[in-house]
């Protein structure tokens, strides 16, 4: 574990502070766009865990113009944190989705003096060309980095289908060539606890992002959402969802088996109580994030340990 960092892991506040030389924050965007598994082209029901905000939970409304939600949460973020720096994150649903000429549209909106880099948000089979083509001009213009967020969630084919994603690990591996081919940071989101993924699908995760380059990592719980497919499967018992216990010990696995390059954005995501039945076995997720990093610097466990070659 590098002796300069505190934590067991990457830390992606660390990380921003050493590349942009201060705190930078991120500026959640929404924009009206939806999902090719929600559409109609792929399906109609969307992944099964999947709710109506499509993974935006703290965003304002679409209906405001990037420009109007860049300058809110600016000045709210920018007044509670002492923040000069940002990236605007464009999070709900896939934000490549959508005409092309929209597309610059709204990226264009949320480039001013004070972002450093934006954030895309997206499914591993919605990225064109076209985009990244234009998203190298945006770097090259205005000299500031681009993120682009791939849903993965298991690298298991048949948990894939079953949480009904209906993209492949075939696509993600392609897209992320693709991603790094153009010069792009990218970020790989995980679902670490899926009951029908097994301890060696983590490990097999975490070598896969290493291999890619998957610059950052976000994982979370599988939490239940109201109205979704997951929410009638487990009210009638048809899914289990695994531990608090067992969650802990499928991030310790992944950590270690994951290269020391590969910075954390996120160990443990949340819901509002509002929209689930079941979010982090009713844990608030500082407590579980607190609780392992404790077991990990107990049992001397860290990020890397048991990568090849420890990089």
């Amino acid at each position: 574990m590098n002796s300069q960092q505190s934590k067991p892991y990457q830390v992606y506040s660390v990380w921003l502070k050493k590349h942009y030389g201060e705190k930078v924050y991120k500026i959640p965007i929404n924009i009206p766009v939806t999902c090719p598994n929600r559409d109609g082209t792929l399906g109609h029901d969307g992944c099964i865990y999947c709710g109506e905000k499509g993974g935006g939970n703290e965003i304002l409304s679409n209906l405001l113009s990037v420009k109007e939600q860049m300058e809110i949460n600016s000045k709210y973020i920018g007044k509670r944190f002492n923040a000069k720096k940002f990236i605007p994150y464009f999070q709900s649903f896939t934000n490549t989705y959508c005409e092309f000429s929209d597309f610059k549209a709204w990226i264009k909106a949320c480039i001013r003096p004070d972002v450093v880099e934006i954030a895309i948000s997206t499914r591993p089979d919605c990225v064109t060309d076209e985009q990244l083509f234009f998203l190298q001009e945006i770097k090259k213009e205005n000299n500031i980095e681009i993120t682009i967020e791939l849903g993965l969630q298991s690298v298991n084919s048949n948990t894939l289908k079953i949480i009904n994603r209906r993209h492949t690990l075939e696509d993600y591996l392609e897209t992320m060539d693709r991603i790094k081919q153009a010069g792009f940071m990218a970020c790989t989101h995980l679902i670490i606890d899926l009951p029908w993924d097994q301890e060696i699908d983590v490990v097999n995760a975490a070598k896969i992002l290493s291999e890619k380059g998957s610059d950052f990592v976000k994982c979370h719980s599988l939490y239940i959402e109201k109205n979704t497919q997951l929410e009638r499967l487990y009210k009638v018992g048809k899914v289990q969802l695994l531990t608090k216990e067992a969650y802990i010990q499928r991030a310790i696995l992944f950590l270690e088996n994951l290269s020391t390059e590969v910075v954390v954005q996120r160990l443990i995501g949340r819901a509002p109580k509002e929209d689930s039945i079941v979010t982090n076995w009713d844990t608030s997720w500082w407590k579980i994030r607190d609780e392992l990093e404790a077991q990990m610097n107990n049992e001397n466990y860290y990020q890397g340990r048991l990568f090849p070659g420890k990089r």
